[in-house]
């Protein structure tokens, strides 16, 4: 129990952060209650900023302050070349590794009947109208390797099937570094199923 209501029901906010737990947030709280003002109301401003400016790419659904994100309306990506994600953080995730250079579609979530998530709440139609609009000659499917993600890129793979566009999934499994021994038998197994050619 704190003793200011204001500094407990900060705190009791800030839990509902992911990945923040109740320590956490009280560390976060106590570190505003320290930082000089100016820093406090840059934080809040910048929060509130982020509701007002930042929003969805029209083409791509990647949050931007402009009608096209960065990506989109960079000439130079190659728009043959298109990859499925399930988050925008995801794209962040994929651009630090600098191996892709195609664009990307962002569902922002996947499937999950039990939750209520079902292909209308998701950017699926805004996908296929994408795909049979031309110009796309690879999907690569990189929603997450669980149930959820599974079965949306099942999903989409069937909405978009074509003569002319390739479907591919990444690559899931043991990770660079990891050993064997420490993997687990699912992963194993994915790694099995997704083995390459040493040419």
């Amino acid at each position: 129990m704190f003793p200011s209501p204001t500094l407990e029901r900060l705190i009791r906010e800030l839990k509902k952060l992911p990945g923040v737990g109740g320590k956490s947030a009280a560390r976060i709280a106590f570190h505003f209650l320290r930082a000089p003002r100016e820093e406090v109301e840059e934080t809040a401003r910048l929060i509130h900023e982020l509701k007002e400016k930042v929003r969805p790419c029209r083409r791509c659904g990647n949050y931007t302050e402009d009608d096209l994100c960065a990506i989109c309306a960079d000439p130079r990506r190659d728009e043959t070349l298109l990859c499925v994600v399930e988050q925008p953080s995801d794209v962040a995730l994929i651009e630090a590794t600098g191996a892709y250079k195609g664009v990307y579609h962002v569902l922002h979530g996947a499937l999950s009947p039990l939750e209520g998530v079902r292909p209308e709440t998701l950017r699926i139609d805004e996908l296929v109208e994408r795909v049979r609009s031309g110009g796309v000659k690879e999907i690569i499917l990189a929603t997450n390797p669980t149930v959820e993600g599974d079965a949306t890129a099942f999903y989409i793979a069937e909405a978009v099937r074509g003569p002319d566009v390739s479907i591919t999934r990444i690559a899931r499994g043991v990770p660079v570094g990891g050993e064997i021994e420490f993997a687990d038998q699912v992963t194993l197994a994915r790694a099995l199923e997704g083995r390459l050619r040493i040419e």
